[in-house]
């Protein structure tokens, strides 16, 4: 499996939006309510004028199957990531964090998870993240 990731683009707008609307994806983040059309638009079309963050589209033979965010802050860079409703269960989260890990290059990285996401406290550890801290249900995970 040689999985990719893409920098998103404006096309990319209805995958996006469909994926952050699915019901596990909203379950497992942070802001769990439903996403209108025009809130993702002006969403996506901030994320993507952004200096301090990229929006990757991972992709397994062309195929998108996920999508990660790393923002860059002053305490380090945030990643966020979602496995694609139909992709979900094949080891994907794993290859599409350590592929932004890379991306990422040398440094801090944070990821802020649910205590009940399961699959992604798991990826987390999988790759070399460390528990540091918890405010209500969620759990703060740093590597680096």
């Amino acid at each position: 499996m040689a999985l990719i990731l893409r920098p998103a683009n404006a096309a990319d707008a209805r995958l996006l939006f469909d994926w952050r609307n699915d019901a596990v994806t909203r379950q497992n983040s942070l802001e769990t309510g439903m996403v209108s059309w025009s809130e993702h638009q002006r969403w996506l079309g901030a994320s993507l004028a952004r200096q301090d963050r990229q929006l990757l589209i991972a992709e397994v033979d062309s195929e998108p199957v996920g999508t990660v965010r790393l923002d860059q802050g002053h305490n380090g860079c945030e990643l966020s990531w979602t496995v694609a409703p139909g992709q979900r269960g094949r080891g994907l989260g794993k290859a599409i964090v350590a592929a932004a890990i890379a991306l990422a290059g040398p440094g801090i990285l944070i990821a802020r998870i649910k205590r009940e996401n399961a699959a992604s406290l798991r990826i987390a550890d999988a790759c070399g993240f460390a528990c540091v801290g918890s405010a209500d249900d969620i759990l703060t995970y740093r590597r680096g």
